[in-house]
């Protein structure tokens, strides 16, 4: 009887395991069917089905989307036809290339010249083409390329000593992305005028440098001085914007010429939770501001010593060539005397962002790298002031750096000599100095309130107070106490006489009044050149320093333009 009752039991057991292992593998087979469905699927997939499910700021830092094709065929018969092109090519580059070494010779070198120049053997590869619109009537390719070259690169460098010495440019490894524009489009074959070719982007750019039968480091800063010079000889020659231009057809190709288009007026006005690079006190930050990095056309700050919230309020001025693609960089250096700089961060802003004629103010973080979008650690913040001025438009807004905009009616009178003899005279007295134009007027503020202060007394509340101060004039103000409010209403209206309204700005600085002293709780810094465009405007700010708090304030201008000798 027994050994029935077990034999069922087995059978029972064993059924049920057999059939547990068939659902198992139906399952599993069902799931493996899934699978190959949605990776078949995955593999349908379009670049644009990917951006609808999955929206951009989703993406990692390292997913691109790019939208270049793969040119095998052209990398095939460039290869083929290499010896030709290098030939051909290397005359054109030697003779572009050599007068900006020329130009760009670092002072210790009488002579910068090439004695041989080869592009070697080694063709280049285009690793993706791409068509971007940019207008009617021309064409313009964007081709990305990478070459590692065996060029053969000699240059016949010159001290003032009479030293000569051969220095062997190798090792060349470059990529970027050139751009080709056909324009104009014509009707008649090969259907457009001109081939302007230019360097769109650099991605990377390595050499090596060597002394032919000696060691180029028994000159000191030799190597870093050719090697700053070669890289600005290519900046000036052929990175975009500026172009080299072919014609095809015959005609007058002088409006595909590099152009100014405009004026970048920018004020840099503070940094502010810059990272301290010394083990010893704050840093001393200074900023290096550029659109094209060549030595003339890049502007530095002056350092301001053992502070991480470092003011400036310093304008410069840029030649923009093409707002469309060009860029500002910003880049915050620790100044460590007599050792090189250290790199706090970095920012960009571009130009195709900026509304002509509109003053734009920004707050950038500050990155390690702008090329490299993968450090995600905080490095602080630039505070920059903005306004663009495209040439042939002055008539549809002010800029109020430029010297028409605070004529004064005697100046108006002069410059045009409206008054005959006299005013002839008057002007030529007038132009035997310089003159600088300033904008001169009444400033008047209105602190209106402020909202959701952090608590700074122990019973959860604060006795709030704004202090006005002028810079450069140190002239102060300050409004009345509010008490237990972190939410206080002031509504109190202050004049300042500003001699220097684009040059000035505006400090508020937020106290919590206390009967023993006071607490400091934060600021808000202005720039006077909104007002002095708008005339007047409301706004709210953002207080610095604190987890939350905004001041809402009214400013009105009330100009008076003068002149002053410099």
């Amino acid at each position: 009887m027994g050994f029935v009752f077990g034999l069922l039991i087995g059978l029972v057991v064993g059924l049920a395991i057999i059939v547990l292992f068939v659902r198992s593998e139906n399952s599993r087979s069902k799931l493996r069917n899934q699978l190959a469905m949605t990776v078949a699927a995955f593999a349908r997939m379009t670049v644009e089905d990917s951006r609808t499910i999955l929206p951009a700021q989703f993406y990692p830092p390292w997913v691109v989307f790019s939208q270049r094709q793969k040119l095998t065929w052209l990398n095939q018969h460039l290869t083929k036809i290499w010896p030709f092109v290098n030939e051909a090519a290397s005359d054109l580059i030697k003779t572009s290339v050599e007068p900006m070494l020329e130009q760009y010779r670092p002072t210790i070198l009488s002579s910068l010249k090439f004695s041989k120049f080869t592009l070697g053997t080694v063709a280049p590869q285009f690793t993706g083409v791409c068509i971007v619109e940019d207008g009617a009537d021309s064409v313009t390719m964007e081709m990305e390329m990478q070459w590692d070259a065996n060029s053969s690169i000699i240059l016949d460098i010159k001290t003032y000593v009479g030293v000569s010495l051969p220095v062997q440019v190798k090792d060349i490894g470059f990529t970027g992305v050139f751009r080709l524009i056909f324009k104009p489009l014509v009707n008649e074959f090969p259907c457009f005028g001109a081939v302007s070719f230019s360097l769109r982007k650099k991605k990377k750019l390595d050499f090596t440098l060597k002394v032919i039968g000696g060691d180029i480091s028994t000159i000191p800063g030799l190597s870093d001085a050719i090697e700053s010079t070669i890289r600005d000889a290519i900046e000036d020659s052929i990175m975009w914007p500026v172009r080299k231009i072919i014609p095809i057809l015959p005609g007058d190709y002088s409006d595909l010429e590099l152009k100014p288009v405009g004026i970048l007026e920018l004020k840099l006005v503070q940094a502010r939770d810059l990272t301290n690079k010394d083990i010893v006190g704050k840093s001393d930050p200074y900023a290096v501001l550029f659109v094209r990095p060549l030595p003339d056309k890049t502007k530095k700050s002056k350092t301001i010593n053992n502070e991480l919230n470092p003011i400036w309020n310093e304008h410069y001025e840029f030649v923009i060539e093409d707002v469309t693609t060009q860029h500002l960089v910003v880049r915050i250096y620790d100044d460590e005397g007599v050792q090189a700089s250290e790199l706090n961060g970095c920012a960009q802003v571009q130009l195709r962002d900026l509304e002509p004629g509109k003053v734009k103010d920004v707050w950038l973080n500050l990155v390690k790298d702008l090329e490299i979008q993968r450090d995600t650690k905080y490095r602080g913040q630039v505070h920059l002031e903005l306004l663009y001025c495209p040439f042939g438009t002055e008539n549809g807004f002010t800029n109020p750096f430029a010297s028409k905009f605070s004529m004064t009616s005697l100046e108006k009178v002069l410059k045009s000599g409206a008054n005959g003899t006299d005013a002839i005279e008057n002007e030529k007295a007038v132009t035997q100095k310089k003159k600088e134009v300033i904008i001169r007027g009444v400033l008047s503020v209105t602190v209106i309130c402020a909202e959701d202060l952090p608590v700074v007394d122990l019973m959860g509340k604060a006795d709030p107070y704004v202090v006005l101060k002028m810079k450069k004039s140190e002239a102060r103000n300050k409004t009345r106490v509010v008490n237990d409010s972190l939410n206080p209403v002031w509504n109190q209206t202050f004049d300042f006489v500003v001699e220097d309204g684009l040059h000035d700005m505006l400090i508020l600085e937020v106290w919590d009044h206390d009967t023993f002293g006071k607490d400091y709780m934060g600021r808000c810094i202005l720039t006077l050149t909104r007002v002095i465009l708008e005339g007047e405007y409301k706004d709210s700010l953002q207080v610095e320093g604190t987890k939350s708090g905004k001041l809402n304030m009214h400013l009105k201008w009330m100009p008076q333009s003068i002149f002053r000798d410099s």
